[in-house]
């Protein structure tokens, strides 16, 4: 009996066409879209590690790239789009959507997990789709470059950063006074920007994965 399914997808937006990879596991209590940023793609090997421990734990993933292959190659050198939250922002949106219009996929609660810029673009898109996205996870998160848009985000929002990451550290402070949502921030001991100290990413996992099983567990109505 097969109790995940893996599949790959070609997301058709407005702007582009964009590769993702689905992991659907049987009777998934919830769907966690990946938003990275800073120049990762779907193969990061952290994002990969997080995502296999989500499945693990009953909750379906996806991750896709925000960038086309040509952008991709361009910001590896020029760095140009990967602080282009406008850009990230809205192909997030429309991959809400998307996924909103799948008969299979429709019926799950969606939690945003998003890392470094794609933090901004996780929190612009909860505040622009209150009635699709339930819950969103900020990994060493610019948080503050979703701007003005914080105050409208309604999805219970955590801030995962490192103790020692601290320009993130503080600039995640500040978000966490202009979000009125519920919410946390969660500091881990002496981790810094990547989570790359033995333990960091398990302890990232584990505390995104117990924020969404808590709110996305119920069915939507």
């Amino acid at each position: 009996m097969q109790t995940s399914q893996s599949i790959s997808l070609s997301l058709p937006l407005s702007d582009a066409q964009l590769a993702g990879d689905l992991q659907l596991p049987a009777g998934a209590a919830g769907l966690v879209v990946f938003v990275h940023g800073s120049g990762s793609s779907r193969f990061s090997p952290r994002n990969r590690q997080v995502a296999d421990y989500f499945n693990g734990r009953g909750l379906a993933t996806l991750l896709f790239d925000l960038l086309t292959e040509q952008e991709h190659r361009v910001d590896q050198v020029t760095r140009e789009f990967r602080f282009d939250i406008p850009r990230l922002s809205r192909r997030l949106v429309e991959v809400i959507d998307w996924l909103g219009t799948d008969a299979e996929l429709q019926a799950l609660r969606i939690g945003l997990f998003g890392a470094s810029t794609g933090a901004a673009a996780a929190l612009i898109g909860a505040a622009q789709r209150p009635q699709a996205v339930h819950a969103v996870v900020s990994r060493g998160g610019r948080t503050d470059l979703a701007g003005p848009l914080l105050a409208s985000v309604a999805a219970p929002t955590l801030q995962i950063v490192g103790g020692e990451d601290f320009v993130v550290l503080e600039l995640n402070r500040d978000s966490s006074r202009q979000l009125h949502c519920e919410q946390r921030l969660a500091v881990i001991p002496d981790a810094t920007h990547l989570f790359e100290e033995p333990g960091t990413l398990e302890e990232v996992a584990r505390l995104a994965g117990d924020w969404f099983e808590r709110y996305l567990g119920k069915p939507k109505e």
